[in-house]
């Protein structure tokens, strides 16, 4: 039965998808248009796309000239940005639009071919009725109608961008995974680092795509990030044998048991509320107070409560009842004893033993372990 049920709603949403694509097929056809948002530099009045009385138009314009003159796409939308130019959400009254340039900002206006005055509808589609991913349309299927409005570029100039569109594209090569790639962060926005072979290491992604106004370099050396990862493992090898370290990481074991214990004892004072409250709502059937079905989603309720409260109490018994301090000692000096020898930073050693790095503004490092490392004072 419930097969039919669904056959019988995409039969049904299949002829209202039709319908609306006749719909939209006959706007089409009669120049007026059919998106949600005009192109950027464009306006919609009775269904038809007029030029902005703005500055869009010129920065449209911009745009297509300084691809032209060589500028990449990222560099261009790197100059919007710190110039403060409104990008297309924020034109268009987007909630939460962004106020960054992106180079994919700057494709979709450098492919688009209503700058031309062409009215090109049904350029991506849903791939079915019920789903929400969408495809592109081949242009051969597509609605277009030459010469429908005003054009802010001319069709010489649209031309010749798409040619070097296409001629750079073909010289894109792999970005290329680098050691530290989805490890190292900048240590103020938080963004990824990225490599630059002209530094022989990283800087902010922040920085490198939206330049200053975005955020600061961030930069440090790969070799010396190496040396640093490799030097700081090796001090840990000989402070994990200090008695200090012992001392602390044993004071450290007992407030965290004692932290537990106290997180139990909350637990079990809330089952206790719950199982009382069970018991209650036995006696308010008994009375008929409440009706069967009542009980039963009231009942089925509170059992789900207290099998989450009884998953956490077992969590936190399992922790108070892990190996001892001298244990988890031993057990991460023989980790790290593995890499003692090691000259090189491989990429085992990184994931193994290190969780994430971020970088301060300054260059300094700020290495983030996957195991408690000591700290002596």
């Amino acid at each position: 039965m419930f097969g039919l049920y669904a056959w019988m709603y995409e039969q049904e949403s299949q002829n209202t998808s039709n319908r609306v694509k006749e719909t939209l097929k006959t706007r089409a056809k009669n120049g007026l248009f059919k998106g949600s948002n005009p192109p950027y530099g464009y306006e919609v009045r009775d269904g038809k796309l007029y030029i902005r009385n703005d500055e869009t138009p010129n920065i449209v314009r911009r745009i297509f000239k300084e691809y032209l003159e060589g500028n990449g796409r990222q560099s261009i939308a790197r100059r919007l940005y710190n110039e403060g130019i409104p990008t297309p959400a924020q034109i268009a009254g987007k909630a939460n639009a962004g106020d960054k340039w992106h180079d994919s900002t700057i494709r979709c206006i450098l492919t688009n071919p209503h700058y031309v005055g062409d009215l090109v509808q049904g350029r991506t589609t849903t791939v079915s009725v019920t789903s929400k991913r969408r495809k592109n349309v081949p242009k051969e299927e597509q609605f277009i109608i030459k010469n429908a409005h005003e054009p802010i570029i001319s069709r010489e100039t649209f031309d010749a961008v798409q040619n070097q569109l296409e001629q750079r594209r073909k010289y894109i090569t792999a970005p290329k995974i680098h050691l530290f790639t989805n490890v190292l962060f900048c240590a103020d926005c938080g963004t990824g680092m990225w490599f630059r072979s002209n530094r022989d290491g990283y800087i902010c992604g922040a920085y490198a795509r939206h330049g200053k106004k975005a955020c600061t370099a961030h930069t440090i050396k790969e070799d010396f990030l190496k040396e640093t990862i490799l030097n700081d493992i090796k001090s840990l090898i000989h402070q994990i044998d200090k008695e200090q370290y012992i001392k602390k990481m044993e004071r450290k074991s007992k407030s965290t048991k004692s932290d537990s214990q106290k997180k139990i004892n909350k637990i079990n004072k809330q089952m206790d509320v719950l199982k009382n409250r069970k018991r209650k709502f036995i006696n308010l059937l008994a009375d008929g107070i409440i009706t069967n079905e009542e009980y039963q989603e009231s009942i089925e309720a509170t059992n789900k409560d207290l099998t989450k409260l009884m998953e956490q109490k077992n969590e936190l018994l399992s922790l108070m009842e892990s190996e001892d301090v001298i244990q988890t000692i031993e057990k991460l000096k023989k980790e790290l004893l593995q890499f003692l020898n090691f000259d090189e930073l491989t990429e085992d050693i990184l994931h193994r033993l290190i969780n994430r790095i971020e970088v301060k503004e300054d260059g300094t490092p700020i290495i983030h372990y996957r195991f408690t490392t000591p700290k002596i004072e």
